[in-house]
């Protein structure tokens, strides 16, 4: 089957399902409440629906951890709500995409629980080693989550490889056996009607021979010899071939400490790429190195790199997937704007990405503006990484200092419940819910905005139907503009004769607009503040789009 690419006419929305909407009234966000939601998310102009992970698991990483590959877990409202769901989506003229997560499942799988049994088939489907001399590990890998990376398992007297979370095991996709299951999970979701998968760190499944120690990198040790493996691209053709080939769907990597090159091993408009899209965290490290538990101060130029290098490195050769926020990162205008001039900068954030070349996608929350949360308790923290992070991580920083970390780099600030209005519990559940509320919620929240017609939301909703109007923005060609500057980001898009010019500053204080930026008979055709703007001044945050036809 031909691949239509109609993901490049979309917009998505990501969705943390236990922290959206309650609509059973015990706590946890489910897909009763998603469904009596679906008018709103498709009043945003969004096209399409990302779910992270709603299959049974015992929730060690808060979903990531899969039990069970082809069910819907019962706290969601089990298969008939999904079908119940998917149904009013597609009514709607959404897509929806799932989350596929095989590099790893949870230990309570019973694919791992028969593999340390050594029960048959299932002996090989994890990557065992034996314990080295004097009980050594097998080698000096790092885990993502907690520490090393080796468990030792007593009934099977073994050590397992965990690249991330100890109760996350990794896959051995060197295993045939194993593909063929990865094979079965593809056909199970799209023959039910799925629109294609968000692939969580899927470059990581294929691990070098031997696994070697690693003697060279300082932190994440060991990634060179499982990122971009020996055979991944062999599996990954194999996936295609035998089944994604044969629908009408989109598939999406993520892949860490990736850079356009690389990506373009995985992503083309060749018919047999591996993937549609790829999402890279080069975007998020305005702020940080590598991680956002490695934080640095914000520079601009460092953002707009990452920016541009997608834009202008991907062009005519693959499609980028664009996005600001999602649950494995803290809040964006806690990050890269400013809560001091939330609003505006909020504003300013939306348009600096959503007019880039690409397919945009929103995470809840962020077209309300969310901000991080800050509890005083380090304890009230539920993500497993954070939780390490705080105990293992900075132990020469004093307890003070370990929890305003957290307050700065914890993805658990995107995971707070959505803050739908004033009432109780920000009007996400009657009852208490499973995660804490962030105290903000009487001031941001969705029902508040819904009344401003100048609200962030109001102005998501101006921009994303704007976006789709504009021909100039699906087939452009990208430039960047005074990419020196630390306190402005400026690019133009242009198509057929269509000038469009974005002007976004960075910056809380007033600044000259630049003689270069002068938009000169252009329109303005996007703002996000009120009244007529300053010829010459940019005001705090201030965001402009000129059209020049």
């Amino acid at each position: 089957m031909q691949r239509k690419r109609w993901y490049k006419d979309k917009v998505f929305y990501q969705i943390w399902p236990r922290s959206f909407c309650d609509g059973n009234g015990d706590g946890m966000g489910d897909l009763l409440g998603v469904y009596e939601k679906l008018d709103y998310i498709r009043s945003l102009g969004v096209d399409g629906i990302w779910f992270s992970p709603l299959y049974p698991s015992p929730g060690v990483d808060c979903g990531y951890d899969i039990s069970d590959y082809m069910d819907i877990a019962a706290e969601f409202g089990g298969m008939e709500a999904f079908k119940r769901v998917l149904d009013g989506a597609h009514a709607r003229g959404m897509k929806v995409i799932m989350d596929l997560v095989v590099n790893h499942t949870s230990d309570e799988h019973e694919w791992f629980q028969k593999s340390r049994r050594r029960i048959e088939p299932y002996t090989d489907y994890y990557i065992w080693h034996p314990a080295g001399k004097n009980g050594k590990l097998p080698n000096n890998w790092d885990s993502s989550f907690e520490g090393k990376a080796w468990q030792f398992d007593e009934l099977r007297q073994e050590y397992y490889l965990h690249l991330y979370a100890v109760k996350q095991p990794d896959l051995n996709m060197d295993n045939p056996l194993v593909r063929e299951e990865v094979k079965k999970i593809l056909k199970f979701w799209l023959d039910l009607g799925v629109d294609g998968f968000r692939e969580d760190v899927i470059t990581l499944i294929s691990k070098k021979e031997g696994l070697p120690s690693d003697h060279l990198f300082p932190i994440y040790k060991g990634i060179r010899f499982y990122n971009h493996g020996p055979h991944i691209h062999e599996y990954l053709s194999e996936f295609r071939r035998d089944v994604l080939s044969h629908y009408d769907c989109m598939t999406i990597a993520e892949a860490p400490l990736i850079w356009p090159k690389r990506a373009l091993e995985y992503i083309s408009e060749k018919e047999d790429s591996d993937f549609d899209m790829m999402i890279q965290f080069e975007c998020m490290c305005g702020d940080c190195f590598f991680t956002d538990y490695m934080p640095t101060k914000f520079h601009l130029r460092k953002l707009k790199r990452a920016w541009s290098s997608w834009q202008s490195k991907l062009e005519g050769k693959a499609w980028n997937m664009l996005y600001l926020e999602n649950h494995d990162h803290p809040r964006v205008i806690s990050r890269y704007g400013s809560e001091k001039f939330r609003v505006e900068s909020g504003k300013m954030l939306a348009v600096a990405y959503l007019f880039q070349k690409g397919t945009p996608f929103l995470y809840q929350g962020q077209e309300i503006g969310m901000t991080n949360w800050r509890p005083d308790d380090p304890a009230l923290y539920e993500d497993v990484q954070t939780r390490w992070q705080y105990e293992h991580a900075a132990l020469k920083k004093t307890p003070e200092e370990r929890l305003k970390r957290l307050w700065r780099s914890s993805r658990d600030s995107a995971r707070t419940p959505m803050q739908w209005s004033d009432a109780e519990h920000a009007g996400f559940s009657t009852a208490e819910p499973w995660f804490s509320v962030n105290p903000n919620y009487r001031e941001i929240n969705v029902a508040r905005q819904e009344k401003d017609p100048d609200s962030l939301l109001n102005f998501y909703r101006r921009a994303i139907e704007l976006r789709k109007s504009l021909p100039v923005v699906r087939h452009g060609s990208y430039k960047e503009l005074l990419h020196r500057s630390k306190r402005l980001y400026a690019y133009e898009r242009e198509s057929k004769g269509t000038r469009l010019l974005v002007i976004c500053s960075f910056s809380e204080q007033p600044m000259k607009l630049p003689k270069r930026l002068s938009p000169g008979k252009a329109s303005l055709i996007l703002c996000n503040y009120t009244g007529k703007p300053d010829t010459d001044t940019l005001r705090p945050y201030e965001a402009r789009v000129y059209l020049t036809v």
